[in-house]
Order: C-alpha cells, then sequence, then structure tokens
C-alpha cells in the first residue's frame, strides 16, 4: 500500500458557545477603546498639559516645545497658571506658536496669582478665573482646577514624580473619565 505524502493540516477547535454575546463589560471595554482611539485620530483635539512646578530647565525647555508644536498641529493647549514649572513651559510654548490655541483656567483669581504668573498672563485671551474659590488654599483650589482641566480635554499629558499624590488623583480622575492619558516621570 502507498504511504499518503499529504501534509496533515493541524485543525483548531473554536468553541462556538455565546459568540453572538457581547457582556456588558466586553461592551464597555470596546467603547472605551473606540474612544480613545477616536481621540488620538482627531486632527484637532483639546490637549490638557500639567504637572509639577519643580523642573529643572531643560524638562522646562522641552515642555515648552511640545506645547508649542501640538499648537502648531491645529490643537488647543489647556493648562493652569504658574510662574515656573510645567504650565508656565506650557504657555509659553503655546503663545509662541498662536495665542488662539491657548486656554488657561486658574485655580482661583489672577489677583491672587503672583505677579509674575499675573506677567506671564498678559496677552493670553482664554484665561478662565475662579473667584468662588478666593477663600480655599491654593492647594484645594488647583486640585478642583486639575479636575475642570481634565474636564474639559480629550488627552492629557502630565509630568510629574512618583511622589505627586495630587498628580497621580488627577491621572486617575482622567482615566476614570477616559481621556488619553501620557504620564512624563521625572523621577
Amino acid at each position: 500500500m502507498a504511504e499518503d505524502n499529504t501534509p496533515k493540516q493541524n485543525s483548531i477547535m473554536v468553541p462556538l458557545d455565546d459568540l453572538d454575546t457581547v457582556s456588558e463589560k466586553d461592551s464597555n471595554t470596546v467603547d472605551e477603546l473606540a474612544m480613545e482611539l477616536a481621540a488620538i485620530h482627531q486632527s484637532a483635539k483639546k490637549v490638557a498639559i500639567i504637572g509639577s512646578r519643580n523642573l529643572p530647565i531643560t524638562h522646562q525647555q522641552l515642555i515648552e516645545i511640545l506645547a508649542y508644536a501640538l499648537v502648531k498641529q491645529g490643537n488647543t493647549v489647556i493648562t493652569s497658571g504658574g510662574s515656573s514649572g510645567t504650565n508656565a513651559a506650557a504657555i509659553r510654548g503655546a503663545m509662541s506658536a498662536d495665542p488662539q490655541k491657548l486656554r488657561v483656567i486658574l485655580p482661583q483669581t489672577i489677583g491672587q496669582q503672583p505677579s509674575d504668573v499675573q506677567d506671564q498672563l498678559i496677552g493670553v485671551h482664554n484665561i478662565i478665573e475662579h473667584p468662588d474659590r478666593a477663600m480655599m488654599t491654593l492647594a484645594d483650589a488647583s486640585r478642583i482646577c486639575n479636575r475642570e482641566i481634565i474636564d474639559e480635554c480629550q488627552q492629557l499629558i502630565c509630568f510629574l514624580s512618583h511622589t505627586s499624590t495630587t498628580l497621580h488623583n488627577a491621572t486617575q480622575y482622567a482615566e476614570d473619565m477616559h481621556k488619553v492619558v501620557t504620564s512624563f516621570y521625572l523621577d
């Protein structure tokens, strides 16, 4: 009897049970992924940049270049006030590219900002103040401000250290709100 030299095909068994049903959990995951992909592929979006005030000048320069590039691509940059660090660098970069594409949300009022922050905000067309938070501590007002910034964006870029509880909470909030989150750890 002659041997059969045809290659054998391996078969894979695919269970057919429940292929037509999608669980509630799976449905939410698919929706979240679709929303994240849409945000990434959107041509012009609102990108929030928040982070630490304690940054070396080289990190500030990188943030400034990033904000500049984001605005030049047609995006709007949303940040808060700050005389140094992440927010100040984001403001400088966005202002260099197109002041109309910058939105600054302050934790309190312009009058409560240090004079160097007030000076930096000259020429910013879109500033949101919160006189209703004037009696709060800056830390409490800043936490609320971070949430407001995140609520307005599609994507969050955060510059933080591993010990930054407030910023970790902000990134977690953004993830819970299904925003695209990019965290840069500085330590």
